[in-house]
């Protein structure tokens, strides 16, 4: 008798993941998105970074930051090789983390509203589910950051062609540092989602979390200054100390992202072991 071999819980996790990639960038809904996003980054990139990388070069503006928000809180912003990504850098720390509370805020409410959340669990483990639903969001986030990151080369290397190693070295930490701020933000939305009955809910649940938790932090720092260790609880937490960071020295602050990743993610899994689909 021939044996029938099933898939194996990582191949369901790899199949789902693709299954999602797939979606976002076949279907009619997903291609607007990616339109919209293509945009507005094409925009971002013509005017503000193009035009704020110029006065990077300026020595007479690097003198009056200096001068005005001080020497060592800007400083590393003027040594980057390629100043566009000096630019890019600033710029997609804080907008790319909007924009993964908003792409990833539907990973398991529509199912669920549709019915179709139990089918799947029927047929795949809760784990594979669970887990191939944020690997396929992180895959979409990553094609979008190197989008950007290819757009922003091609902008420096119209500046000066002479550029293109430093510019393929700086692209390359730009990626591998934006993806891994994002990756708390998407474990968050899994989270949210599995709770909320729409994407729209999911991210008024995400805003209203950072808003309390900021303001909870900021009350507990200014009466038990010992206690600050607890900003670093919250996602983007470190996002500010790293904008005076460049290269390689930036991944320094990767195992605060990385960490609040695995505890979210155990959250949700035991959330989605126990919840009622």
């Amino acid at each position: 008798m021939a044996l029938s071999h099933q898939p194996s819980g990582l191949k369901h996790t790899y199949l789902i993941a693709a299954n999602e990639v797939s979606r976002r960038f076949t279907q009619g809904q997903g291609l607007v998105a990616l339109f919209a996003f293509s945009l507005i980054w094409g925009l971002i990139l013509l005017f503000p970074i193009k035009e704020a990388s110029l006065l990077l070069l300026d020595p007479s503006f690097k003198q009056l930051t200096m001068a005005v928000f001080g020497p060592n809180v800007v400083d590393k912003l003027f040594m980057w090789p390629v100043a566009e990504f000096a630019v890019f850098w600033c710029a997609s720390l804080y907008l790319f983390p909007m924009f993964s509370i908003f792409i990833s805020a539907d990973q398991f409410s529509s199912d669920k509203h549709r019915g179709t959340f139990r089918f799947y669990s029927l047929r795949v483990s809760r784990d594979s589910l669970f887990f191939g639903r944020f690997l396929g969001q992180m895959l979409i986030q990553l094609a979008l950051i190197s989008f950007t990151v290819l757009a922003t080369l091609a902008l420096a290397l119209s500046r000066d062609p002479s550029l293109w190693f430093a510019a393929i070295s700086s692209g390359f930490y730009v990626l591998i540092n934006i993806f891994i701020v994002l990756l708390p933000y998407t474990a968050v939305m899994a989270l949210f989602s599995l709770y909320a009955k729409s994407a729209r809910q999911a991210t008024i649940f995400a805003v209203i979390l950072w808003a309390l938790v900021s303001i909870s932090i900021a009350i507990i720092n200014s009466q038990f200054p010992s206690v600050d260790f607890l900003q670093w609880a919250l996602p983007g937490s470190q996002i500010i100390s790293m904008m005076n960071t460049q290269g390689a020295a930036a991944l320094l602050f990767a195992p605060i992202p990385l960490l609040q990743t695995l505890i979210i993610l155990f959250i949700g899994r035991l959330y989605m072991q126990r919840s009622t689909l």
